[in-house]
This record gives C-alpha cells, structure tokens and sequence, in this order.
C-alpha cells in the first residue's frame, strides 16, 4: 500500500468518524428534545384533569354556598383564563413566555381554588358532603400529580437545554433548529401566595 492509498484511507477514517459523532449528537439532541414533548404532555393530561374537577367542584359547592357568589366566580373566571391560556400553547409552542403566562394562570387558579376551599370550612354541611369530600381529595392528588409532572419536565428540560447549549453540540443544535425550551416555574411571589393559603381537610 502505498502513501497516498493509506492518505485517503486516513481521510477516509476521519470523515466517518467525524460523521458519526455528528450523528450521535444530533440523536441525543432528538432524544433529549423528545423527552421535553413527553414531560410536557404528562402535564397537560393532568391540568386538563383538574379543569374537568373543578366545575364539579364548584356546582357541588353552589347548592350550599349561595352568597359566595364572589368566590365562586373567581374560581370560573380562573380556570377559564388557564383554559384559554393552555389552548394558546397548543397552537403557538414556539411562542417564547407562553409557558411562563400559562404558569402565571396556573397559580391564580390554585390560589382562587384554595380560597374557595377556606369559604367552604366555614359550611358544615358541604364539609360533610360525600361528593365534595370526593372532589377535594381527587383534587389534592391531581394538585401532587400536576407539581411531580412539572419536576420531572424541568428536569428533561435541564438536560436538553444543557446538551444544547456545550460544545460542540450548540453547533448542531444552531444550525438544526434545536431551540432552548422553557421551564414551567412558579413565580417567587405566586408560590409564597400559594403556600401561605389555608389548608382545608375535608376527610
């Protein structure tokens, strides 16, 4: 074999093996990206999951809460913003802050719900109600459910953005459309609001 055979074989070598790395990156990216799609879908299954609660919840609480018309229609109105708010996420997900709006939504509705749970301390009879004591507690899993998925999204997110942005990944990822995607976070103020909002235990 002579110099310029082994040359091009060298050549030859280096260019497949620089393409399977570039290869390697860009699928981890894929994979990486799709486990994002996945976190975000588990969130949206159950939002959408405590969405259908919450009506129940309010009817059941209206038979017996009839001058609480005030708390009540907070609640609506509520889970009416974050409604709207998610459906514009599904069709415009490439909006930057559309997550984060849809997070600002999210805590007025758990804040407007805890407070029309708080209201509902004060009417034995609906505290003792069987279906409200279904709902709330359906509610309380779905509210635990809701923060594991948004955890477990962050952390994908973490990984993805991460691998995107060292080197020489973010030169795969720039020139192959591999945006940075956004937390799903609760804002400082918001999450003090919610965690300083009554407990109610209607059990």
């Amino acid at each position: 074999m002579n110099a310029l055979a082994l040359s091009l074989i060298i050549i030859l070598v280096i260019l497949v093996g620089t393409v399977l790395f570039l290869v390697g990156i860009y699928n981890k990216l894929v994979s990486l990206r799709q486990g994002c799609k996945n976190g975000w879908a588990q969130i949206e299954v159950q939002l959408k999951r405590r969405y259908d609660l919450i009506p129940n919840l309010i009817e059941t609480a209206k038979a017996y809460m009839a001058h609480e018309a005030e708390t009540l229609e907070a609640v609506i109105k509520a889970r009416q913003n974050s409604v709207d708010t998610s459906k514009l996420l599904e069709t415009a997900a490439a909006n930057p802050g559309m997550i984060k709006k849809l997070a600002g939504a999210e805590s007025i509705l758990s804040g407007s719900v805890g407070r029309l749970l708080a209201v509902a301390e004060q009417y034995p009879d609906l505290k003792a109600n069987e279906n409200m004591i279904q709902l709330t507690n359906e509610l309380s899993e779905t509210e635990d459910k809701i923060a594991y998925a948004r955890q477990a999204y962050n952390d994908a997110v973490m990984r993805y953005n991460t691998a995107s942005e060292v080197f020489p990944n973010v030169l795969i990822a720039g020139n192959f459309g591999f945006k940075p995607e956004e937390l799903f976070e609760v804002d400082e103020d918001e999450k003090e609001a919610i965690q300083d909002a009554p407990k109610v235990d209607f059990s």
